[in-house]
């Protein structure tokens, strides 16, 4: 029976509702090793972040579909790779998946990864947005919006933004905190709050068009823009990764390769030296008070909302990013009936469920989690299914950038899940078919009633 309930859960189609482009050219050693960890600084040479859960679970998960037996060395993976080349890495990785339906936040270094049209091109299946909030922002105030109008001006884009997006995403978490104030801050405060930050634009010092902030202004460089005015993530992609922590190989010229299908990333961050790099502040907006009315903007507009909690790169105060401070936001939005979607959680899995225990609205997911965790990713995965009704639980892979890490998303939360569920079966708590129809409800059935993905876009 357990053999039955592992075979089912490896063949269920997953929709993944919070994830991120695969990036579209090859990559250099130094280049690949980065982007498979959170931290946004150089890998030590002592050191290779494929002595981690995440190197060894490509070892072991990865290796195969490039044609190497389980656990090849990193040499062996990264030559082989190499040799088959990135067009064709990501359509195995991708296609092995098992992903019916991708939910794409394109919000950050959206020019270095594939786009909606280009992860459909890639993959064959549905691929819908999620429009991150501030990246909205961010855009309207460099078209030149006085601070007057600012939140008419938000309002009118994320609209005009989101006519075919499933949903919003947020990383307060990483601008802020979650420990914002929950009310909605009045007209005045957000005009004023809007003045200070286009001040301090305004003060910043600006590159010529062939720098960061030139390039900001200019709307971006490279090829069509498949999404309007949006970007994508650092894997939280969410989140905030840095492109000075170790960039993508470039193309002729240095620049990157924007083929047919990459995004083009109109806003992105500056590229200071680290996190904390100077000039940054200028170009993001991190107000706590322009924070929080774009999340009250987001629920206004009633699309499910998302929010980045816990594990991610040293941008995020991780003592800051604990869900249960969005209690007071979430007993607020309840009158809006807007879904409140946690993402990834990590360390902060319980009191997430906690809060989808409580509050009809929440919905939780354990996504970057379960990748980072690797061959402990069923602890997670059972803390998840602990306290929160299985109708809150869903499925996502948090990937942005090399395919290992969406090939991996699913199948760790396959095994992790097959492993928990075939416990509570093999121990007579949960009935097979009990087991089988969770097991539906999380990789897809839960995401497809809170995004409506049976309805057509408009």
């Amino acid at each position: 029976m357990a053999a039955d309930l592992t075979e089912l859960i490896d063949e269920l189609p997953l929709v993944d509702h919070h994830v991120h482009g695969a990036t579209a050219h090859d990559l250099s050693r130094r280049a690949f090793e980065q982007l498979i960890t959170e931290s946004d600084r150089p890998v030590p040479p002592w050191m290779t972040t494929f002595d981690s859960q995440v190197g060894h679970a490509i070892l072991r998960h990865c290796a195969p579909e490039l044609g190497l037996d389980p656990h090849a060395s990193p040499e062996e993976y990264l030559a082989r790779r190499a040799r088959l080349g990135a067009d064709e890495v990501n359509r195995r990785l991708l296609g092995a998946s098992g992903v019916e339906h991708y939910l794409l936040e394109i919000g950050y270094r959206g020019e270095e990864i594939l786009g909606p049209g280009g992860m459909a091109e890639v993959t064959g299946v549905p691929v819908d947005e999620v429009v991150r909030l501030e990246q909205v922002a961010e855009q309207v105030a460099a078209s030149g919006c006085g601070a007057g109008a600012f939140a008419r001006r938000f309002a009118e884009a994320l609209w005009e933004r989101t006519r075919t997006a499933r949903a919003l995403k947020t990383v307060v978490a990483y601008r802020h905190g979650l420990d914002f104030d929950p009310s909605r801050p009045s007209a005045a405060e957000v005009t004023e709050a809007a003045g200070r930050w286009l001040a301090e634009r305004e003060a910043a010092p600006h590159e010529g068009p062939g720098g960061e902030a030139g390039r900001e202004l200019d709307g971006g460089v490279g090829g069509g823009d498949e999404r309007g005015p949006a970007g994508g993530t650092g894997r939280g992609p969410d989140e905030e990764r840095e492109a000075s922590s170790g960039a993508l190989d470039s193309g002729p010229g240095g620049r990157p390769d924007r083929r047919l299908g990459l995004v083009q990333n109109p806003v992105q961050d500056p590229v200071p030296g680290t996190a904390a790099g100077p000039g940054r502040s200028g170009w993001r907006v991190t107000d706590p008070v322009l924070l929080r009315h774009l999340i009250w903007t987001g629920l206004d507009r009633g699309l499910p909302l998302q929010f980045h909690t816990g594990f991610g790169d040293p941008d995020v105060d991780l003592r800051r990013a604990d869900p249960l401070l969005l209690r007071g936001l979430i007993e607020r939005a309840e009158p809006t009936g807007v879904p409140i979607l946690l993402l990834h959680c990590y360390p902060y899995v319980r009191g997430a469920g906690h809060l989808a225990h409580a509050y009809p609205a929440v919905h939780l997911d354990v996504g970057l989690g379960v990748t980072y965790t690797g061959a402990r990713a069923a602890a997670l995965v059972a803390q998840s299914l602990e306290v929160a009704p299985f109708a809150k639980v869903l499925f996502s892979s948090d990937a942005w950038g090399p395919a290992e890490l969406h090939h991996l998303g699913a199948r760790l939360w396959r095994r992790a899940l097959a492993r928990v569920l075939g416990e509570f079966v093999a121990e007579g708590e949960w009935s097979a078919g009990q087991a089988a129809r969770v097991a539906a409800m999380v990789g897809a059935g839960n995401a497809r009633r809170v995004y409506d993905l049976t309805a057509p876009r408009l």
